[in-house]
């Protein structure tokens, strides 16, 4: 049975909405972040940049969100662009990597900064806020003349869009993310969806550690306490 290392972060969630998409059967193993159980010797052979989420799936380890959602598409032949021209799977690459290498980082760097950073940087705030501002502005300005990210199907993009999409507020500000009506929209009708009210229980079947004591933030933020200089 696939074997899915998860905690209630977006990329996770990615995969969560995915697999119960899908329908299979996969064991959750929880992975506590705060706790530092992704430093754990077991885990680092399945994903050496000691992450959430990955799989492992009849023996195979996947790692990286959009690397899992691809895989999964494309062994289970769904969530893929209705037809198999060079277009569409360019159209599919694209905005996958777009938001593998644009949103997810630029998200992410927003919400440290904003607010995990131990102290408040204007310049590294503005940057990240600017940023993450600009790529869900593409976000939604693509979604202004289309139903999904790739057009009419519901695809992983959508997915990968979703995951993060959820925490626009948090990421760059309430008032801001109210603006992106395109995409609150996506969002809105892909949370809306059976699949997705189970993925989001996932998160309930785990106490994980909510505390960001000085244990989390060595498992999370090891820079904090390097001296690189």
């Amino acid at each position: 049975m696939l074997k899915f290392y998860y905690n209630g972060a977006p990329n996770p969630m990615k995969v969560a909405l995915m697999l119960e998409e899908l329908g299979i059967d996969y064991e959750p193993v929880p992975l506590d972040t705060r706790k530092g159980d992704q430093h754990r010797p077991e885990y680092l052979a399945i994903n050496p940049n000691a992450k959430a989420p990955s799989i492992v799936d009849d023996g195979v380890a996947v790692f990286d969100s959009n690397a899992i959602l691809l895989y999964l598409a494309e062994k289970h032949g769904k969530f893929l662009p209705p037809d198999d021209s060079a277009r569409s799977k360019a159209q599919l690459y694209s905005w996958l990597m777009f938001v593998a290498s644009g949103v997810g980082p630029f998200f992410g760097q927003s919400v440290h900064f904003r607010n995990a950073a131990p102290e408040k940087i204007p310049y590294a705030i503005n940057r990240y806020t600017f940023e993450a501002r600009r790529h869900a502005g593409i976000l939604d300005q693509r979604l202004a003349g289309n139903r999904y990210m790739l057009g009419d199907a519901y695809t992983i993009v959508d997915m990968a869009v979703w995951g993060w999409g959820r925490m626009a507020g948090y990421v760059m500000g309430e008032d801001h993310a109210l603006t992106l009506t395109n995409l609150n929209r996506l969002v809105g009708e892909i949370s809306a969806r059976p699949a997705a009210g189970r993925a989001n229980a996932l998160r309930e079947k785990h106490a994980f550690k909510t505390e960001m004591d000085e244990e989390a933030k060595r498992a999370m933020f090891p820079s904090m306490f390097a001296n690189v200089a």
